[in-house]
C-alpha cells in the first residue's frame, strides 16, 4: 500500500499536484480522445435496417409471384368433382382400402394392431385342443411341446441323451482311445 496522498477529486482541499486537471497522466502512455466515430456506427445501423426492409419486401414479392404461378398452373376442378358435396370429396380423397398402415385416412392404429396380433398369436400358441381327434393330432402349448421333444426326440430320430449319460459315454470313448493306439 502506498503512503502517498491520492487525488480523490473531492473538494478544493485536494489539489492536483501535477496540474493535469484531474486526469491521470503518464509520460509513456498516450490515448486518443476520439477513438470511436459515432456517425459511422449510426450509418452502419441505418444501412442494416434498409437492407433488412429490402430483403423482406423482395421475399414478399417473390412469394406472391410464385403463389400466382402455382395457382395458374393448377388444373381446374373436374365438373363431376364440382358437383360432389364436401363429405363426398373427403370420402374419395384417399384410395380405397386396404391402405398402408399409418397413412392419413387410415383409422387403424398400427401399434394397436400389432399388439392385438401378438396377443392373438400368443393365445393361439398356448391353447390345448384337438386338431384331428381321429388321427390323434392335437395342439399343445409350445413350452410343453419343447419338453416332449427333449424327452422323446423328434419322429424318426433317437431321443436326446441326458447330460449325465452323455458325460459317461464321452469318458468311455476317451478311455478306450489310448488303449487302441498301443
Amino acid at each position: 500500500m502506498s503512503t502517498e496522498q491520492h487525488n480523490t477529486g473531492h473538494g478544493a482541499a485536494h489539489r492536483d499536484p501535477h496540474g493535469n486537471g484531474g486526469e491521470p497522466r503518464h509520460d509513456t502512455v498516450a490515448f486518443e480522445t476520439h477513438d470511436v466515430q459515432v456517425h459511422t456506427i449510426y450509418w452502419y445501423l441505418f444501412s442494416l435496417a434498409v437492407a433488412t426492409i429490402l430483403a423482406f419486401a423482395s421475399a414478399v414479392v417473390i412469394l406472391r409471384v410464385t403463389t400466382k404461378m402455382v395457382v395458374d398452373a393448377d388444373a381446374p376442378m373436374l365438373p363431376m368433382r364440382k358437383e360432389m358435396t364436401e363429405q363426398q370429396r373427403m370420402e374419395h380423397a384417399y384410395p380405397p382400402q386396404p391402405r398402408l398402415q399409418g397413412v392419413p385416412g387410415n383409422e387403424i392404429d398400427p401399434q394397436q394392431e400389432l399388439r392385438d396380433k401378438v396377443r392373438a398369436d400368443t393365445l393361439a400358441n398356448e391353447q390345448l385342443r384337438w386338431i384331428d381327434q381321429n388321427s390323434g393330432i392335437a395342439q399343445i402349448p409350445v413350452s410343453d411341446a419343447m419338453k416332449l421333444i427333449v424327452e422323446r426326440g423328434v419322429h424318426g430320430s433317437a431321443p436326446a441323451a441326458k447330460p449325465a449319460e452323455a458325460a459317461k459315454a464321452a469318458a468311455a470313448v476317451a478311455s478306450a482311445a489310448p488303449e487302441k493306439r498301443n
